[in-house]
């Protein structure tokens, strides 16, 4: 083992005592001011030194060392004036550094000035702590901590200016939802369903490509989910460049508004499945309690099936039986039981078809949407109904991931493709027969 000269050797209590440069000094005073106040404060502390030093050196490289004359300059300073940057959701007052021309005709931009100024990041923060659950009258109490000093300079957290900010930001979001351009979007579903809110309605679309993956496609409002509000709803898609053409699977909760606006804007082939979970709920609602148990098992028992038309026998035997004791419900079983077996014709089964046997999906989003919207209490026109929940659904797309049975999308698409084909043929079929025959 190699000695070390006694000379060489310095302990901890000498290294405290060792004289440092004034100005190390007093940044280490300041630091430590600032850490008995908490980390973040200190991170503050050390980023807003680090902020101001990043734009003196910009302005140095473009004018030059402070103190010595160029001939050949072309901005000069400008001294300093008060600007404001975005840190821990408030605005911090800085110093800015301001430079001019050297003929002095124009102010020079400073860069870094402007890439911290940035007010994005404050209108972020407002809208995520909004849709939290924040009000406005308590956004400042739930900021970061930043220190005392930088606490009393802050700015932009009283209740109208957060207002004002997410107002701001949720138009934003809206404009940005509705505006998505759809050409390159291949589809593989389209669920649609509604939300209420404040005595209207909004019909919601997403959208799950070939891949699996989950689009929120738009939100439409109206005073009930009638065909024209859902026509308007499935027109605008294609004008934003969705393909009317391609082979999509269209899950619905059952309204027949719905049914006859697919129908219009896609075509009399496009195949329609119906909600099992909603149609569930509409037959045992109608019946007492101590029925309902037996007539959903075999309900779902004949959904379990592979043969469509075995399911449909017994749906309709079901049917038959309730005639006699609950004919509302009977009547509810028959409505639309043809579109309940669409995944069943299809050949899809498996986890893909649990998936999309209901729209449940859709459902998942519109909770979260609902969950934004948990602490508005008086909603003030459409604009704000409809800014929420276009908020509200580009969180829920934040946190989707692909839907369960993804891998078996291609047969699907195969299968709705072989059964357009089939349809068209059996139409060209019917004219030719139909036509009159001349001797």
């Amino acid at each position: 083992m190699k000695k070390v000269s006694a000379p060489k050797v310095v302990t901890a209590l000498e290294a405290s005592e060792s004289p440092l440069p004034p100005q190390i000094q007093e940044a280490l005073g300041e630091l430590v001011g600032a850490a008995r106040e908490g980390l973040l404060a200190l991170s503050v502390g050390v980023g807003l030194g680090v902020v101001h030093e990043l734009m003196e050196l910009e302005v140095c490289e473009v004018v030059g060392p402070k103190g010595k004359h160029s001939p050949d300059r072309t901005a000069k300073r400008h001294g300093h004036e008060d600007g404001s940057m975005t840190l821990g959701g408030r605005r911090v007052a800085v110093s800015r550094p301001r430079m001019r021309t050297a003929d002095d005709e124009h102010e020079l931009p400073v860069e870094s000035y402007g890439y911290f100024a940035d007010r994005d990041p404050l209108t972020r923060a407002v809208m995520d702590r909004m849709l939290a659950g924040v009000s406005t009258r308590k956004f400042a109490r739930v900021g970061e901590p930043v220190g005392e000093e930088v606490e009393q300079s802050a700015s932009a957290t009283s209740k109208s200016t957060v207002s004002e900010l997410f107002v701001q930001r949720t138009r934003t979001a809206l404009g940005e939802l509705m505006a998505r351009r759809l050409d390159d979007v291949r589809l593989a579903v389209m669920m649609l369903d509604g939300l209420e809110i404040a005595d209207r309605v909004h019909v919601v679309a997403l959208g799950i490509s070939t891949e699996g993956v989950k689009i929120p496609l738009g939100l439409w409002e109206g005073s009930t989910e009638n065909a024209t509000l859902a026509r308007t709803l499935l027109a605008d898609l294609v004008d934003r460049g969705l393909d009317p053409g391609q082979a999509i699977l269209f899950v619905i909760d059952g309204g027949k508004a719905l049914r006859k606006a697919i129908k219009d804007v896609f075509g009399e082939h496009a195949l329609v499945h119906r909600c099992h979970r909603h149609k569930e709920r509409n037959v045992t609602d109608l019946l007492p309690e101590r029925d309902r148990e037996m007539v959903l098992a075999r309900i779902r028992g004949a959904w379990a099936l592979t043969d469509a038309e075995l399911a449909k026998q017994r749906l309709e035997l079901l049917a038959g039986e309730l005639d006699r004791t609950w004919p509302d419900a009977a009547g509810s079983l028959r409505e639309g039981m043809h579109d309940t077996l669409t995944l069943m014709r299809l050949g899809i089964d498996g986890q893909l078809a649990k998936t999309l046997s209901s729209t449940n999906p859709c459902e998942s989003m519109i909770e979260i949407v609902r969950y934004t919207q948990r602490n508005v209490k008086h909603w003030q026109d459409g604009d704000m109904r409809k800014r929420w929940t276009a908020a509200g659904m580009l969180v829920a797309e934040q946190q989707f991931r692909r839907i369960i049975g993804y891998k078996d999308l291609a047969k699907l698409i195969i299968a709705i493709e072989r059964h357009a084909l089939t349809a068209v043929a059996n139409e060209q079929v019917r004219q030719e027969v139909s036509q009159p025959v001349t001797v």
